[in-house]
């Protein structure tokens, strides 16, 4: 066994890939932009064929060989690897190295480990980070097989090192988990509070480093940081939007999606991404410039569905126009609405564009409408406000004059299976068309 260093930013990558895999020189790019922003120094890229994974170090034997030569030559801190390893194969692979082995989804956490500023965001990083070390906690290190025991009022045999750490860390995830569940439902309410309001929400989702902090910044003046990083920004930030025809909204900027996101993570930051999941629109960025887009489209949609926001409509943002050649438009379906606008966050080129579309789509899909309720559907009545869908009313012996400002969305699955509940629902639907 060898001991581990604690930190290094000297690091060799190596760069697995098969036959059919596809674009590897853009995986590869993309690998170099996340060392980047984790703040490594490159010594060596090494590319490693795997058709046929190895149990014991994923890459072969003759390839790892190679990379243990390149991290002795180069004296290298660490070897960063773009792939999932499983807990065997990294714990053989730093053995035979002799240096720190971290894969894809250690990286892509150490880099939201850096970013997160919000007391949220640290504890989502944080515990995330735990559950992937939980893995990984089996004889990594020589102090390990350390035991307690021998001195006074300490006989027997002792409790192993690895042992009290794997119970420490199993304590300090059930502290996370409960630290992180109080944060949560004091944004929950936060979130419902807005929704008492009726304010249209909008939530703007995309890959990573598509521009969604500067297209954010454009629409709202507001000051979130946005550079040519992966994962510039991690916590979500909500501002107030003006000047559209269907009156203010709110929009949430979210963290930037990527392909093979760790699990742990996606879970842990199900808070975070709830102000995409309750979103009465998506606004999905895309780098126009880009020709794999529409593939990184998809990346984002697998994404959504993983934290139910799949059925959330969306507007399609083609950002980067100005690095891209093309002319700022808006796109329509069949029936004239809005599904795709073209802009350069950076530039404000198109950005009328796309106010005029969001007051499109925002107008169009609420309902503001009277409703008269008898006082037998008292039922109704505390679903529409639960769903915060009324903004005005009054009471009288004949029931509740009620004013309704809120989506047809939230609106249509009220009346639940009451006959009576259910008609009132369809006409006050039918009115507002």
């Amino acid at each position: 066994m060898f001991d581990r260093q604690k930190k290094g930013d000297r690091a060799v990558l190596v760069l697995p890939h098969s036959r059919g895999e596809g674009d590897t020189a853009r995986r590869a790019e993309e690998f170099a932009e996340l060392v980047k922003s984790a703040g490594a120094e490159v010594l060596a890229v090494i590319s490693a064929r795997v058709e046929d994974p190895n149990p014991r170090y994923y890459i072969g034997s003759g390839k790892a060989n190679e990379v243990a030569e390149a991290a002795r030559a180069l004296d290298a801190d660490l070897v960063l690897v773009d792939h999932l390893l499983t807990p065997v194969q990294e714990r053989n692979l730093e053995k035979h190295l002799g240096v720190r082995v971290v894969d894809r989804a250690g990286l892509i956490l150490d880099i939201f480990a850096q970013r997160a500023r919000s007391h949220e965001g640290k504890l989502e990083v944080e515990l995330a980070q735990l559950k992937h070390l939980a893995t990984r906690l089996v004889r990594g290190w020589t102090h390990l097989d350390a035991q307690r025991g021998g001195a006074i009022g300490n006989r027997g045999p002792g409790e192993t090192q690895l042992e009290t750490d794997r119970r420490l860390l199993g304590e300090r995830v059930k502290q996370l988990t409960k630290r992180l569940e109080k944060v949560q439902v004091q944004r929950g309410q936060q979130r419902r509070a807005r929704m008492r309001n009726t304010v249209p929400r909008v939530a703007l989702v995309g890959y990573t480093n598509a521009g969604k902090s500067t297209l954010f910044n454009a629409l709202t003046t507001g000051d979130v940081f946005a550079a040519d990083l992966l994962f510039a920004t991690l916590d979500p930030t909500v501002r107030k939007l003006e000047d559209l025809s269907c009156g203010p909204a709110v929009i949430a900027d979210t963290v930037g999606f990527i392909r093979e996101l760790p699990h742990d993570l996606v879970a842990a930051f199900r808070a975070t991404l709830a102000e995409a999941r309750d979103a009465d629109l998506l606004l999905h960025v895309s780098d126009a410039a880009d020709e794999e887009r529409e593939r990184l489209h998809r990346v984002v949609d697998n994404v959504l569905e993983e934290i139910d926001a799949g059925d959330v409509p969306q507007l399609r943002v083609m950002n980067k126009i100005d690095l891209a050649g093309a002319e700022p438009r808006i796109e329509r379906d069949a029936s004239g609405k809005p599904v795709r606008v073209w802009l350069s966050a950076a530039t404000g080129v198109g950005l009328d564009l796309l106010r005029q579309a969001l007051g499109e789509l925002l107008g169009g899909e609420r309902v503001r409408s009277p409703l008269h309720l008898p006082l037998s559907a008292g039922r109704l009545h505390a679903r529409l406000k639960a769903a915060g869908a009324i903004s005005g009313e009054s009471i009288d012996e004949h029931g509740w004059q009620l004013h309704i400002d809120a989506p047809r969305s939230v609106i249509a699955p009220l009346g639940g299976g009451d006959p009576v509940e259910a008609k009132l629902l369809q006409e006050l639907l039918a009115v507002a068309e």
